[in-house]
């Protein structure tokens, strides 16, 4: 419990909206130096956020989803890996969402999960009021019902199969704004996980035409195009907190939960190569790597009540441990 919790309540409770991505690094992004690849919603939130630079994560995806909700290490959560049982977040951890619903927050998450898909790791049994997910780590993994390819796809609505019109990316932003849109009057968290750019990189074609002729190939052009789609999404979650008149109120925080994995191996170590496309702000290591590359990446977090803004950098050594503690702080909750 902090030590002084008043301290950190506002006036009125803070929302928080957590856009956590998939694969995608620190050099993803423009705001970040990378002059081919277009985010200009994401450059915006950039200009006006407080920016973690130093701030580190598991270098494949469960660790650091373990981490987040847990504020644990993700292997004394029992997440060590992605495959083969290691990335069931053990049930006796007491998770970010039971804490904010505990304290009377509405809780949603959209998209991925990668904690478990049977009882009791799914996520609408660790605090999650709402939530519609994709089985395993990546949309088509065991678990999905048979044919989703990105389009149209049948997820799980709090366990229940059902299906949703459109493309993966934009139904689990469209699911998380209807449900900041119903809870615009409580204090809510909405969780949007997306599952891209992870591969299969499947995106509508043009978004890959953007990047036709500035990318040495179609691979690199479908991640990039995957990459834009989420920033467009993310301009229309900014829209939808304005025009709900909550956007001073809500802590919004976007990061990525490994390096980048879009790169190129050479003599044995997978490195990106500015050279032949991909940017990587300077660091050796994508995903799955322990080289800073695989595991420093974005951290950005408004909250225009609590002075939260403005562009600052924060250099200090932060990581994804830091987060839920710092998140229960901001709200006030023991």
């Amino acid at each position: 419990m902090p030590k002084n919790p008043d301290r950190f309540r506002s006036v009125k409770t803070p929302n928080i909206v957590f856009i956590l991505t998939d694969d995608q690094g620190y050099g993803d992004l423009g705001c970040h130096g990378n002059n081919v690849i277009q985010t200009p919603h994401i450059d915006r939130f950039y200009n006006d956020a407080v920016r973690f630079n130093n701030y580190h994560v598991g270098s494949t995806c469960a660790p650091t989803r373990a981490g987040i909700l847990t504020g644990h290490y993700c292997n004394s959560a029992g997440v060590w890996h992605t495959i083969g049982g290691r990335s069931l977040l053990r049930a006796d951890e007491w998770t970010l969402a039971d804490a904010l619903s505990s304290a009377g927050y509405q809780t949603g998450h959209f998209g991925k999960w990668h904690l478990g898909d049977s009882q009791p790791f799914r996520p609408h049994e660790r605090g999650f009021h709402e939530t519609i997910y994709h089985a395993g780590g990546g949309i088509g993994n065991t678990g999905d019902p048979w044919g989703n390819d990105y389009f149209d796809d049948t997820y799980f609505h709090n366990g229940t199969p059902k299906q949703f019109k459109g493309y993966c990316t934009d139904v689990f932003f469209r699911e998380g704004m209807r449900f900041i849109e119903k809870n615009a009057n409580r204090p809510f968290f909405c969780y949007i996980a997306t599952n891209a750019p992870h591969g299969p990189l499947n995106i509508e074609p043009h978004y890959v035409d953007i990047y036709r002729d500035s990318t040495p190939h179609e691979d690199r052009a479908r991640f990039y195009g995957m990459i834009t789609n989420i920033d467009e999404n993310f301009g229309l979650v900014e829209t939808c907190l304005e025009d709900l008149g909550i956007m001073d109120n809500t802590i919004v925080i976007f990061m990525t939960d490994n390096g980048t994995a879009s790169g190129v191996e050479l003599d044995g170590d997978e490195f990106p190569i500015e050279g032949l496309g991909s940017f990587n702000a300077g660091m050796r290591g994508i995903k799955g790597s322990q080289y800073e590359g695989g595991h420093r990446v974005p951290f950005l977090i408004r909250y225009p009540d609590e002075k939260i803004t403005d562009g600052r950098d924060v250099d200090i050594l932060a990581s994804y441990v830091d987060v839920m503690p710092t998140l229960l702080d901001l709200c006030g909750i023991p």
